[in-house]
């Protein structure tokens, strides 16, 4: 049985990914392929593999784990399913501690070493998504002020351009974490709308089912909906810019060197990334002109990314 595992990562059309995989999961269980998303992961299954505190070992947390994921993944087997799809965006870490740190998934290594120990090292595949970091932490701001986080400051955004971990450092860390295991990036910008491409190249399928292929879920709330969430609570929401649309906190010179990261990381990835990852980027043809949720992909980030190769 082949296990692969989707990390997302979170502001990546997870969420409209996930949804995809509940919409067809009679079919793809018909053509051997089940699929555990959040409501599996999050039910009980996976505690203990990121130990909680508080309660029974380490050790004990992660052997009670082992022990359920092997029984569920003995029914699967037993119930004629070949590929297992387990599809949760924590499993990397959790954006509010991304928030909190200021850096991409800090301990994405550490994670995903337990993750492999937890499933006995059978992971035939990973899969994860980047995004332009200009867009991700926009996003993830965005999502985050509008649950409680308080807005950023200067020296908080500079910090993100400064101090902050690059995806080609995630990548490492969880390539490290999983050896010999097939590990697939798929970037943002071109796979968001497609999300049977994504299974495609997951699973390869050769065909896979397109029931809820085009809905989007989980999109950054607006500048009006965070002056609402701000003044909601009592914050002062003339902190966020005036207008409609989506909020930009970085300004131009922030935004330009993002942007010039996230093209190294591209470059990186279609040079070779070490030998550690696959850059998924063909997607086949785009019908209708869809473009993925929340994009902000812009012709200066798209030129960088050429003439770098091209250099």
């Amino acid at each position: 049985m082949e296990i692969i595992l989707h990390l997302g990562a979170h502001r990546t059309a997870t969420t409209s990914f996930q949804h995809y995989m509940r919409a067809n999961a009679v079919t793809l269980a018909a053509r051997g392929v089940g699929y555990w998303g959040p409501d599996v992961t999050r039910d009980g299954i996976l505690t203990g593999v990121i130990p909680v505190p508080g309660g029974e070992s380490a050790r004990r947390q992660m052997d009670r784990a082992r022990g359920r994921i092997a029984l569920r993944l003995a029914q699967a087997r037993k119930a004629g399913l070949r590929r297992i799809v387990v599809s949760d965006e924590n499993m990397i870490g959790a954006a509010r501690r991304n928030l909190r740190q200021g850096r991409l998934y800090d301990s994405a290594g550490e994670r995903m070493a337990r993750f492999a120990h937890a499933f006995d090292g059978r992971i035939s595949r990973v899969a994860v998504s980047i995004r332009g970091q200009d867009a991700w932490w926009s996003s993830a701001l965005a999502y985050g002020v509008a649950r409680g986080h308080r807005l950023p400051e200067a020296g908080d955004l500079d910090r993100l351009v400064t101090v902050n971990r690059h995806w080609r450092e995630v990548i490492r860390d969880i390539a490290c974490a999983l050896p010999g295991v097939d590990l697939l990036v798929l970037p943002h910008e071109p796979h968001a709308a497609r999300p049977e491409e994504r299974l495609r190249h997951m699973t390869g399928l050769d065909e896979t089912p397109r029931r809820a292929a085009r809905v989007w879920l989980g999109r950054a709330p607006d500048l009006s909906e965070l002056r609402r969430a701000v003044a909601a609570r009592g914050g002062d929401a003339a902190l966020l810019p005036e207008g409609e649309g989506r909020w930009q906190p970085f300004d131009r010179y922030q935004k330009q060197a993002l942007q010039e990261a996230y093209a190294d990381d591209l470059f990186w990835l279609s040079a070779g990334a070490d030998g550690l990852a696959r850059l998924i980027e063909e997607t086949g043809s785009n019908e209708a002109g869809l473009q993925p949720p929340d994009d902000r992909t812009t012709r200066g980030q798209e030129n960088g990314i050429e003439e770098r190769r091209l250099a």
